[in-house]
């Protein structure tokens, strides 16, 4: 399938401000490409792109005073799949992990795996299989959680997520991470393109979305607590500990959103004629 995305993002500044995005999609689905994805400032501006320590691409720039517009359109092929399951297998043990995946067990900036380990152990104890316990997670906190738009606060952990029982995408990625940190499944937090594929249309304005990965018999695979279900046409922008490592636009000065406008949607008419073009 193909599915056309996009954003047309615009910054307001009363100075030039220095930023960094993550808004190029991650390295890995480069090659699902079928239209170039190029990111385009205007007024042109020169941008600087490169790989983060997560190996997400991120680029630099410098908005000029009054601000600057980012947008970007491409298409992309996807396999039209849902989100893999884990296998069900045993857990790996902690010392039988491989060393990249252990920062992913550790506490960060909005995962306080040390407020929640004895609520994880009381809830996830008993459960043997990576599968069952990883999904048990996801069903747990997608039943915990009420989701709002009007609930989105930049600021909320996920300790504070459990405590408030509301929140947005980024704040049930968050708690399912820290507790499948907790129950030492590495876990990491993921941000990208979500269009309403394969379900009911959705009347709200599209955004970027947040879920995870986790860790399991060697390989990474995809959950969503938001939706508690695996979902088709999942492109990924950046991974990392948290929504500080991801973040979408990070500004070093004072600057704000004047216009977010993100498309995700599948191109059935096109897909004939781009993927002979390609």
């Amino acid at each position: 399938m193909l599915i056309k995305a996009g954003f047309n993002i615009e910054f307001g500044t009363n100075a030039p401000t220095p930023m960094s995005v993550l808004m190029s999609i991650h390295p890995s689905r480069n090659r699902d490409l079928v239209t170039p994805q190029r990111i385009m400032a205007t007024p042109d501006l020169p941008l600087h792109h490169h790989l983060d320590s997560f190996g997400n691409t991120a680029t630099r720039l410098t908005l000029p005073a009054g601000g600057a517009r980012l947008h970007a359109e491409f298409v992309i092929a996807d396999t039209g799949l849902p989100d893999r399951r884990a296998p069900d297998v045993p857990l790996t043990p902690v010392q039988e992990l491989p060393d990249e995946a252990l920062p992913f067990l550790l506490a960060s900036r909005y995962c306080e795996t040390e407020r929640l380990m004895d609520t994880a152990w009381a809830l996830f104890g008993g459960i043997s299989s990576a599968r069952g316990m990883v999904e048990a997670i996801v069903d747990w906190v997608h039943d915990h959680i009420n989701f709002g738009y009007h609930f989105a606060r930049k600021t909320r952990t996920a300790w504070e997520a459990y405590q408030e029982q509301v929140g947005v995408c980024r704040d049930y990625a968050h708690l399912a991470v820290t507790l499948c940190r907790c129950m030492n499944i590495p876990a990491r937090y993921c941000t990208g393109y979500l269009g309403d594929i394969g379900v009911p249309l959705c009347d709200a304005p599209m955004d970027f979305s947040a879920w995870f990965e986790v860790f399991v018999d060697g390989e990474w695979y995809t959950y969503d607590a938001r939706h508690a279900e695996p979902r088709i046409g999942r492109i990924v922008m950046a991974k990392g500990r948290d929504a500080t490592d991801v973040a979408i636009s990070t500004s070093f000065g004072t600057s704000w959103l004047k216009k977010f406008e993100v498309t995700t949607l599948e191109v059935v008419e096109e897909q004939d004629r781009l993927l002979q073009a390609a």
